[in-house]
């Protein structure tokens, strides 16, 4: 099956034509929640041998298909081809039928099924028993045409040196190299994946980091990030060049704007780092895998920057097990932009989110003056299987004083124990990389529960349940998390701590110094404008 789509914003409608190469007897074809069967929205295809039917259904928790009462998926056309058969339909973005899924912005899980024998009616289609499949992708998308690339391009890849993949679930791979000597500054202008053929499944996401230019020299590594033989020193290498993750495209940078590097004031060094998932823990598998830049000596109008906001990657916020939809907010809070942005403000025009297998939705919201002004990027299907960095549909001002939220949603229910914030793929983040322009000194402004209240809530849960919480100095947060009986006081303590208690900010520069701001009341969930 190929799917071609165009959007009609000021109609609300998305077009969609599907070619089915080799058709037996018939599709189906449609968006769930999030890629199942179950409860999902679908356009049918059938036939019983003698003649072919096309219909708008729906399926129910356990599958079984309904022909839907209202029938918004329009048949326009089909037609056949020498390469196959053309089917051209339409759909609204929101149909009001309850039955219906609402077309929005972020991933949408597209599923389709293949019938290869004829079939009496549409309530005889056994979804479980044919062959079926599901792609995520973003349907609305914004309307921006691909910037026209300058004519004095070049490329540079920054890939892993042919190293062997550990044989463990999660690793971090560092790899240390330098760009050429005196290099002049530049502008990266775009950059894309280098996947090595095979190891498509095995590399969650990458990032190209710059170090410090505070530092003449930095010494060279090819090894796990957690490695005891890793230099301290690589810990200054914090500035992003380029973020990607499973499921991300070609990026380009805005026409006005592109990503600095090389030149006066800028380290030669380059730090990358690689995030393997190797959940079958399979042996030997060599990878070079890497980022490829295309750059100009023709600067742009601005420098670019990439901003980290949400959650720091702590274990002080956790997750209890058996949880549908449990959520934890990250802030930028108005102290931090206060200090860290120029007065003329900062542009956003693009942005990552960012979980790891329990996100369920994520949302960035600007605010100011305690009211929430726009929806910066939000992604209510979101999935950690596709992390695009995302334009956004249109560019968002912030100003020095304002504050930038980001609330991610988990689903723990398939875990027995805590999930804890931190960097193996079992533990969880909470992320939006926002790309913004002109360049500030301002890498990272996340926030974390103030630790200290985090201890009194140990405390609490001691003091009121029979099974006895080890708060000993020794014993460390996850160990104290996965001690406690999850019953529904727990539960709802922890929640309100996480609504209400004092936070401790991170407000931090690309060499890893914090600007002057530390714990702080947390903010007010903004009002609505």
């Amino acid at each position: 099956l190929e799917l071609s789509w165009n959007v009609s914003y000021p109609q609300q409608v998305v077009h969609f034509q599907l070619l089915a190469k080799k058709l037996k007897f018939g599709l189906l074809f449609g968006m769930s929640d999030r890629g199942e069967f179950e409860n999902a929205d679908l356009a049918v295809l059938w036939s019983d041998g003698h003649r072919s039917y096309f219909g708008d259904a729906w399926s129910d928790a356990k599958g079984q298909l309904h022909m839907d009462s209202q029938q918004d998926y329009q048949l326009l056309t089909a037609r056949k081809a020498p390469e196959g058969l053309y089917l051209l339909f339409r759909r609204a973005f929101s149909t009001c039928d309850p039955k219906d899924y609402l077309i929005e912005d972020g991933t949408v899980h597209l599923i389709y099924g293949i019938l290869e024998k004829p079939v009496p009616s549409l309530q005889a289609i056994n979804t479980s028993a044919i062959h079926r499949g599901l792609q995520r992708v973003q349907l609305l998308k914004p309307n921006i045409t691909v910037p026209k690339l300058p004519s004095d391009m070049d490329t540079m890849e920054i890939t892993a040196p042919d190293i062997v993949i550990p044989s463990q679930e999660t690793t971090y791979w560092c790899y240390m190299t330098e760009l050429p000597e005196h290099f002049p500054k530049h502008h990266i202008v775009m950059y894309e994946p280098v996947i090595t053929a095979g190891n498509e499944a095995l590399v969650h996401h990458m990032e190209v980091f710059q170090c410090a230019a505070e530092f003449d020299t930095f010494p060279h590594y090819n090894g796990p990030c957690d490695s005891k033989m890793k230099p301290e020193r690589l810990n200054y290498c914090r500035h992003v060049l380029a973020a990607w993750a499973m499921g991300a495209q070609a990026f380009y940078y805005p026409e006005e704007a592109g990503l600095a590097f090389g030149g006066q004031g800028s380290s030669k060094y380059l730090r990358l780092e690689i995030h393997y998932h190797n959940p079958l823990v399979i042996k030997g598998r060599r990878d070079s895998s890497g980022i490829r830049l295309y750059y100009t000596g023709t600067l742009r109008r601005h420098d670019a920057g990439i901003l980290e906001l949400g959650l720091v990657y702590t274990p002080v916020m956790a997750i209890p097990p058996g949880e549908d939809s449990f959520i934890l907010t990250g802030y930028c809070t108005d102290k931090c932009t206060q200090l860290a942005l120029p007065a003329a403000g900062i542009r956003i025009f693009a942005s990552q989110l960012h979980t790891h297998l329990a996100g369920r939705a994520v949302v960035t919201v600007l605010a100011r003056d305690g009211r929430e002004l726009q929806v910066v990027n939000a992604d209510s299907h979101y999935s950690p299987h596709f992390q695009e960095i995302r334009m956004l549909k249109e560019i968002v001002a912030v100003f020095p004083g304002d504050e930038l939220i980001t609330t991610c949603t988990y689903n723990t229910e398939d875990r027995s124990q805590a999930t804890v914030g931190g960097f193996g793929i079992m533990e969880e983040m909470c992320v939006n990389y926002v790309h913004y322009y002109p360049q500030t000194q301002l890498e990272l402004c996340k926030s974390a529960v103030d630790p200290g209240y985090l201890h009194r809530y140990f405390s609490l849960v001691n003091r009121f349940n029979d099974e006895e919480v080890c708060m000993c100095p020794q014993v460390s947060i996850p160990q104290q998390f996965h001690s406690i009986p999850w019953n529904t006081f727990n539960r709802d303590v922890l929640k309100s701590l996480y609504s209400f208690a004092p936070i401790s900010m991170h407000c931090n520069k690309s060499s890893a110094v914090r600007f002057p701001v530390r714990t702080a009341s947390q903010p007010e969930l903004p009002s609505q404008t």
